[in-house]
């Protein structure tokens, strides 16, 4: 039997295809892919030498093309229910993430826009209540805080207001 490369070199390096996301034994280890199915068990070889008989191959074909289609039935069946609450969980996520980075958002979103403007306000209202809004200002941004040394003789020296530098004068 041969192997793709990929597999061959995890295999020399002992890895556990269970932990590798790209094997089969890890898609069916975490539940992604039918395990437990009848079909699954008419895909298995038979060592068994069958005599030729036309009407026996025909009914295999026949059941053959019979046993995909239940499968892919089932497999659709299988991923619908893994995922159900997918659509309930990224919601969550995605509610949580607004609430922790709300500072991040605009004053007045569009949605507000909208029900204000579906209430019949007028827009150059809204334009005025928009600039109403208080803003929250950022406590440092571009410049940073010049440091202030006290001197023997009482007066304040800054520091950091040339760059930091000591300048010899000749």
């Amino acid at each position: 039997m041969r192997y793709r490369s990929k597999c061959h070199k995890n295999f020399k390096m002992k890895r556990n295809p269970r932990k590798l996301g790209w094997t089969k034994a890890y898609r069916k280890a975490a539940g992604k892919e039918m395990t437990v199915d009848s079909t699954l068990q008419f895909a298995q070889r038979r060592n068994i030498p069958v005599r030729y008989d036309r009407t026996l191959w025909e009914k295999t074909m026949q059941a053959m093309a019979r046993i995909q289609e239940i499968r892919q039935k089932r497999e659709r069946v299988h991923y619908k229910r893994r995922m159900a609450g997918k659509r309930a969980r990224e919601l969550a996520v995605d509610k949580k993430l607004v609430e922790t980075h709300s500072h991040l958002l605009p004053r007045m979103r569009g949605s507000e826009r909208r029900r204000l403007l579906e209430q019949g306000v007028d827009p150059e209202q809204i334009d005025q209540m928009e600039e109403t809004l208080p803003t929250e200002k950022a406590k440092v941004h571009g410049k940073e805080k010049l440091r202030q040394r006290l001197r023997v003789d009482g007066g304040v020296e800054f520091v950091g207001e040339d760059n930091g530098m000591d300048v010899d004068s000749d």
